[in-house]
């Protein structure tokens, strides 16, 4: 019961490539972000090691709630504000990272689009959103008459019709193939203690919420989160075929191709006990999103997967990403802030390319040294 639907997926084992000598680079953590990282570093050529402390896709790559959305973690009215002109062209690197992934993920990925709703506390702040998004040409619909049972409690909502429902798990392990395929070691089951005990020109830290112990100022700076998401058995009806979220972020479900409801949240009904590295449930959570599914079920549907995950968060919601100041040859590419399905796979690409000597313009945006 509280194993992650996605990773119960069967799935075959990884190719083996064993290289002698000390490589180029090595990745710690076999999530979307290490193998993305690993994939582009290995196809220029560089001898690249990945370490995973269990297996690939274990973490929360392969702990969430499917969902594979454009954008970063903060509304697109308030990036707008942060990086004024700049907003557009962050929506569109996303974006971007989308098409990749539909190219890498084939059928884990399906483009169904995604709706964000409002009920009455944010629905003027979700049209002016809508608004601000429609101003600067990024495609969005707004949807004012909404099915039941999501009309009893939404007044409108955001179609984001780009977005996709994913299959994390399936995704991330065709990526760490594709790694391997170009030439990446991955060594799963080996626990980096400390970055001091690896040898290599660059090290790049991928483990999101996972960084205990490696850096203390990524201690400090990226707050692990517990989230945790339930699986019903197949529903009777389709209801909510795209990804749906609401009550910023603290609610999103979807259903999957044959119909069961995989939904998560309700962490602010105990959020402090959520702000944890510890993978565990907990019966107040659990009780939420039985009583959520219920509501979205129109009844009462056995649970049959259960699961916790730990995300990384940081103060101002945007991961960090870029060369950690003060340790020479050491990167980071964690703190996605609930966002990492696809900002993982473009940001660890930046990264890559900036170890390759070729740093893409978007890189300052998430440039660590703006926190440690």
């Amino acid at each position: 019961m509280a194993e992650s639907y996605w990773l119960a997926e069967p799935a075959e084992p990884l190719a083996r490539v064993s290289r002698d000598g000390h490589p180029d680079v090595v990745v710690i953590g076999g999530g979307v972000t290490g193998c993305s990282c690993a994939l582009t570093l290995a196809e220029a050529g560089l001898r690249v090691r990945l370490f995973e402390a269990r297996r690939v896709a274990w973490g929360a790559s392969g702990r969430n709630g499917g969902f594979a959305l454009r954008g970063l973690a903060i509304p697109y009215s308030e990036a707008r504000e942060r990086f004024a002109g700049a907003a557009p062209d962050l929506w569109h690197f996303t974006e971007r990272s989308l098409e990749r992934m539909e190219g890498l993920a084939g059928d884990a990925l399906r483009r169904v689009g995604s709706l964000r709703l409002a009920d009455d506390e944010e629905l003027d702040a979700l049209r002016a959103e809508y608004e601000a998004l429609r101003e600067d040409g990024i495609a969005a619909e707004w949807v004012d008459e909404l099915p039941a049972p999501l009309d009893g409690t939404f007044r409108g909502a955001i179609l984001h019709p780009g977005d996709g429902s994913l299959q994390p798990a399936r995704w991330v392990r065709r990526l760490a193939a594709r790694a391997v395929a170009a030439g990446t070691e991955i060594v799963e089951e080996t626990r980096v203690e400390s970055i001091d005990d690896v040898d290599a020109e660059h090290v790049v830290i991928a483990t999101d919420g996972y960084t205990s112990g490696l850096l203390p100022e990524l201690d400090r700076t990226i707050k692990p989160v517990r989230g945790q998401v339930i699986v019903t058995e197949p529903l009777a009806e389709t209801l909510y075929p795209r990804p749906h979220y609401a009550r910023h972020g603290f609610d999103y479900w979807q259903q999957t191709p044959d119909r069961r409801l995989v939904l998560g949240g309700r962490r602010d009904k105990n959020l402090e006990a959520e702000f944890t590295n510890e993978e565990a449930l907990t019966e107040p959570i659990q009780a939420e999103l039985e009583g959520f599914a219920a509501e979205l079920a129109g009844g009462e549907p056995r649970i049959e997967h259960r699961w916790p995950g730990i995300f990384g968060s940081t103060e101002d919601h945007l991961p960090l990403v870029g060369p950690v100041p003060g340790r020479d040859g050491v990167w980071v590419s964690a703190g996605y802030s609930g966002h990492g399905n696809v900002m993982g796979l473009a940001c660890g690409e930046l990264v890559a390319q900036a170890i390759l000597g070729a740093p893409a313009p978007e890189l300052e945006y998430f440039n660590p040294a703006r926190l440690l």
